[in-house]
Parts: C-alpha cells; sequence; structure tokens
C-alpha cells in the first residue's frame, strides 16, 4: 500500500499498527514517529497540495474530520477520484475503532485487532482505579485562548480526566467542543487549569498571558499553583497516543494511586 496521511493524528494510528514504511507522504504537521519528518510534505493539514498529492500516486489517503476546515481537502479528494478513508472519534473507543478501520484497509485486521485490544485494555485498569478515588478535582482545558474554547462532554478529554480521576469543568455541556468566555471559567471555579492550544508550539503558551485575565490570580488553580501547560500532541490528537497524556495527567493528580501504571507495550 502507498498510503499518505494528511494530519498527525492519522499519522500516529499508522504508526501504531507498525505501517509507516508504507507512508510515502505526510501533512507538515505530523512529527511523530520523528522518521515521517524524512517523507514529502505536502503542506499544512487544512490547505494540503493536491497536485503533489496526487503526483505521489497513493492507494488510499487518510483524511480526518477532527480538524476543522478539513472538509476542503475532503472534496477535493472526492473531484479527483483518490481512494480515501474519513476518520472523526471524539471518543476513546472511536480511536480504537479506528484502528480497526486502518487496520482492515491495509489488510493487517488481526494486528489491529490485538493493539486495539491493548489499547482499551490499558483504558479499563485506569477507569477501575479512578472508581476507588473518592475526591475528584476539576479540570479546565483551554484549547484555544480567544475566543475561548474548550471540550465538552462529547469529547476525549472528557474521558481522559475521568480514567485519570478528575472531573473536566465542561462535561455538563452536550458538545464536543465548546466556545465561552473567561467570566464562565473563573464562576465555574477549577482546581486544576491545564493550557494545551491546538497548533500553537508547547514553548510559545505562556501561562503570563493567562494570568493578566480578571480574577485569574484569584482561582484555587492558581493560587496552589495547579496551572500546567500541557502537550498538544498527548491530548489533543484522537490517536491512541491519549493513553501516554493520561498516565501522565493521572500521576500529575493521584501519583500514589496510578504509581503502577504503565504505557501499554505498542506505546
Amino acid at each position: 500500500m502507498r498510503l499518505i496521511s494528511i494530519c498527525p493524528s492519522n499519522t500516529e494510528l499508522v504508526a501504531y499498527l507498525g505501517l509507516t514504511d508504507q507512508l510515502v507522504g505526510v501533512d507538515d504537521f505530523s512529527d511523530w514517529p520523528a522518521t515521517v519528518k524524512d517523507l514529502p510534505q505536502l503542506g499544512p493539514d487544512l490547505s494540503i497540495n493536491m497536485d503533489a498529492l496526487e503526483a505521489l500516486q497513493p492507494d488510499l489517503v487518510l483524511a480526518s474530520l477532527s480538524v476543522p476546515g478539513m472538509e476542503r481537502n475532503i472534496e477535493a479528494l472526492k473531484e479527483r477520484k483518490i481512494p480515501h478513508i474519513i476518520f472523526n472519534a471524539n471518543s476513546l473507543e472511536e480511536i480504537a475503532q479506528d484502528l480497526l478501520t486502518l487496520g482492515r484497509a491495509c489488510y493487517v485486521e488481526k494486528h489491529a485487532q490485538a493493539i486495539a485490544e491493548q489499547y482499551m485494555d490499558s483504558i479499563e485498569k485506569m477507569r477501575s482505579i479512578a472508581q476507588t478515588i473518592q475526591k475528584k478535582p476539576t479540570l479546565y482545558w483551554e484549547w484555544w485562548p480567544n475566543p475561548i474554547f474548550t471540550p465538552g462532554k462529547i469529547n476525549w478529554l472528557t474521558e481522559i480526566s475521568a480514567i485519570a480521576g478528575g472531573v473536566n469543568l465542561f462535561q455538563d455541556v452536550d458538545l464536543a467542543s465548546v466556545q465561552t468566555d473567561w467570566a464562565d471559567v473563573v464562576e465555574r471555579k477549577p482546581d486544576y487549569i491545564m493550557m494545551a492550544w491546538v497548533g500553537v508550539a508547547f514553548e510559545r503558551i505562556q501561562p503570563a498571558n493567562l494570568l493578566k485575565r480578571p480574577h485569574a490570580k484569584e482561582l484555587h488553580a492558581v493560587q496552589m499553583k495547579q496551572l500546567h501547560v500541557m502537550e498538544e500532541w498527548l491530548y489533543c490528537r484522537p490517536s491512541p497516543r491519549l493513553i501516554e497524556g493520561a498516565i501522565k495527567l493521572a500521576n500529575l493528580l493521584h501519583p500514589k494511586e496510578y504509581k503502577q501504571i504503565k504505557p501499554p507495550s505498542f506505546l
């Protein structure tokens, strides 16, 4: 198979199935595993160079609606009659289904089944520990600062928060992504603030900018020094790599309870 991935989470799905040697091109933002940076880069995930993509003669292109704006690329793939799969996971279980879908498409269904089972088993182990934790802190996840976007109920970060022994501050909103304002965040009084701005380099996310907002320094999360910059690549991409992020979060919130948890062997 000649595979092309046009967003980072799909590239990671390919990697977990051990198929990176079949990749012939990726988007500019795919950065894991590091070897994919040696492949032809076809532009930012929202404006893929379709002429360059088509020239690589792919057997299958992997697109994703989890990236807002990807629709343009998908329309172009349809117009050119280029074979493609569209992923759109919002939950941890849907990511497991994406592994199986990709496995079937690439004729490694049995291997994909084994990887998906390891992945789901890790989630269940963490969920079992979370059920024993009495005091679960609330977590405000900031995906974008202006306007403010944060994950809602229908989102893997609500699940990640739960299996790590916490509660997503906006899990009461029945959406995948919630646009709100800072006054709403302050009123909800988060125990932790997690800054993970999508598509922004880790080193460019500065907590000092958040602390300039009205009443920020009065928040419990800030006074207890529970304001953290989190890795976008471990929390904002719908791939099995989220398990690594979940374990890191769990050890931040409840180090004693989760100290025995290890990442699955495929990570």
